[in-house]
C-alpha cells in the first residue's frame, strides 16, 4: 500500500467513523442515559467488532452477496426491523434517576453482533476493502482493518462524550425524553439510503 493510498484511507476512516449514523446515534443516546463508563463496553464492541468484519469482508466474506444475490436482500430486511427495533428501544428509554442503575446500555457482544445488521458499517467495510485493497492481498486488507481500528474508537468516543455532556441539559424527564424521541427519529432517519438508495 502507497502513502498516498494510506493517507486517503485514514481521512476516509476517520470522515465515515465520526459522522452521523446508527452507531454514533446510539451513543449519543447512550452517553446522555447511562454515562461514559457504562458505555464504554458498547463503544468497544463498535470499534473491534467493525475491525473485524472488514477482515472477513476484504476476506471474500462480499462474493457470498455476489453468489446468493437474496442473502444481500435478507440482511437489509433484518437490518431494518433491527434498527426501528433500537429506534423504538431508545424513545421509550426510562430516564436513570440518581443513585440508580435504571435500564442497560448495549453490551460489547450486542454492538459487535450490530455491526452486521448496520447498513451504514456495511457501506464503509465494503467501500474501504474495494477501493484501499485494490489488489485484496491479505496484508492490505490487515493494514485496512488496523486503520479503521484505530481511527474508530477515538470517532465513536466522541459521540458518547457529546451525549454525556448533554446530560446536563437533560435533567428534567421531559427533555430526556425530546432527547430520545429525537435520537430515535434520527436512527430511523439513517434508514433512508437502504430503503432508497440512489
Amino acid at each position: 500500500m502507497t502513502y498516498d493510498i494510506l493517507v486517503a484511507l485514514i481521512v476516509f476512516a476517520f470522515v465515515s467513523s465520526i459522522t452521523p449514523g446508527p452507531n454514533n446515534l446510539m451513543l449519543m443516546a447512550s452517553g446522555a442515559n447511562f454515562g461514559f463508563r457504562r458505555t464504554v463496553p458498547h463503544m468497544l464492541g463498535i470499534g473491534l467488532g467493525f475491525t473485524f468484519m472488514v477482515l472477513l469482508v476484504g476476506a471474500g466474506l462480499v462474493q457470498v452477496f455476489d453468489q446468493f444475490p437474496l442473502s444481500y436482500s435478507a440482511l437489509k430486511i433484518a437490518s431494518v426491523f433491527y434498527l426501528l427495533y433500537l429506534a423504538w428501544k431508545i424513545a421509550n428509554a426510562a430516564p436513570v434517576q440518581r443513585g440508580e442503575s435504571q435500564g442497560t446500555p448495549m453490551t460489547f457482544f450486542q454492538a459487535a453482533a450490530f455491526q452486521w445488521v448496520n447498513p451504514k458499517a456495511w457501506a464503509m467495510a465494503l467501500t474501504a476493502t474495494t477501493a484501499y485493497t485494490p489488489n485484496q492481498t491479505l496484508g492490505a486488507i490487515v493494514v485496512v482493518a488496523l486503520v479503521f481500528g484505530l481511527v474508530n474508537l477515538p470517532s465513536v468516543s466522541t459521540w458518547t462524550v457529546l451525549g454525556q455532556q448533554m446530560a446536563r441539559v437533560l435533567t428534567n424527564p421531559r427533555r430526556l425524553v425530546v432527547f430520545n424521541w429525537t435520537m430515535a427519529a434520527l436512527l430511523v432517519a439513517s434508514l433512508y439510503p437502504v430503503l432508497w438508495p440512489s
